[in-house]
């Protein structure tokens, strides 16, 4: 879960290039655990592991 986290913010920063002060970055990392909270919470997957149709 860390990497994903990880991953995320790095992927995110990157569009962003440089943030104006600290509190920005703070705000980006806290929109970011908020997706994957919601994610987590309403069971959507990006890719469904449990497919046995194929």
């Amino acid at each position: 879960m860390l990497e994903r986290v990880n991953r995320e913010l790095k992927r995110r920063s990157k569009v962003v290039g440089a943030f104006p002060n600290g509190k920005s970055l703070i705000r980006l990392a806290v929109m970011i655990l908020i997706d994957i909270n919601e994610e987590w919470l309403t069971g959507k997957r990006h890719l469904n592991m449990e497919d046995d149709s194929l």
